[in-house]
């Protein structure tokens, strides 16, 4: 069973910073691709990252290159999204999600989800 849980979220001017956290109540967190999405109002949800089971691979939508880091700690359970140079069209709801097949961008290839954290970015 995966259960994951957003932390981290919140309000902060362009330019700022902002750490999320997902962790996993499971025991098989280290045998899941993890994923970073997001969904803006009257958006689709979007791509931000990705990570390999083991961390070392990750991927990143062309929108945050250079600004976010993936990153995991299976001995946590943790995933993390560490957010930088912020801009006001980063503001969404940010969810992180589980999948068994390789890493990739695409929502349906992820099987679970988090209920999601608000990040706002002013301008």
């Amino acid at each position: 069973q995966v259960t994951l849980v957003e932390s981290g979220g919140g309000l902060v001017q362009t330019g700022g910073s902002l750490r999320l956290s997902c962790a996993d109540s499971g025991r098989t967190f280290s045998s899941y691709v993890m994923g970073w999405f997001r969904q803006a109002p009257g958006k689709e949800r979007e791509f931000v990252a990705a990570a390999s089971r083991t961390g070392i691979s990750t991927y990143y939508a062309d929108s945050v290159k250079g600004r976010f880091t993936i990153s995991r700690d299976n001995a946590k359970n943790t995933v993390y999204l560490q957010m930088n140079s912020l801009k006001p069209e980063d503001t969404a709801v940010y969810y992180c999600a589980a999948g068994v097949s390789s890493i990739a961008s695409v929502p349906s290839r992820y099987a679970y989800w988090g209920q999601g954290t608000q990040v706002t970015v002013s301008s």
